[in-house]
Formats: C-alpha cells, sequence, structure tokens
C-alpha cells in the first residue's frame, strides 16, 4: 500500500447524522469528511454506514451541511445548548 495523495481542507468529524431505516427514523453517531465543494459549500461524507460498516469516500454519498450546528469542543456542548 502506498500513499497516493494527502487531500487538504479536509476536517474529520463525528456527526449525529439521521436516516429512515426500514420504515423507521433512527439517529447515529457516524465519522465525516467535511470538507467544501466545487461551489464552496460545506459538505458532509460519511465515511461509514448506520450500521457502523466503513465505507470510501465517495461524492455521491455528500450530504449538504445545511446550517447544522458545529459542536464547541471547548466545552464538549452543541452550538446553541445552554
Amino acid at each position: 500500500m502506498k500513499v497516493k495523495q494527502i487531500l487538504a481542507g479536509v476536517e474529520l468529524v463525528i456527526a449525529d447524522l439521521e436516516v429512515e431505516l426500514n420504515g423507521s427514523l433512527r439517529s447515529s453517531h457516524t465519522l465525516c469528511a467535511l470538507l467544501k465543494d466545487d461551489q464552496q459549500r460545506e459538505v458532509l461524507i460519511p465515511l461509514n454506514t448506520p450500521d457502523g460498516r466503513p465505507i470510501f469516500m465517495n461524492p455521491e454519498n455528500a450530504i449538504a451541511d445545511g446550517g447544522a450546528s458545529h459542536g464547541d469542543a471547548s466545552n464538549g456542548k452543541a452550538a446553541g445548548t445552554d
């Protein structure tokens, strides 16, 4: 195995994603790559499936950030919570 390229401008984050599975709404913490698309919009690309299996970083799986709040790592709370 060899490193072909190191991607700049990609941040690894844990996102609380919500997905509908078998008719029920579920959420889980998911490892994601946070980056900007060609139009400079922030997008999340999940790096694992809802049941925890790893997947390749694929731009076709990108989720528009949609103004979701980013957690504040300094106090361990999500942005906008007291």
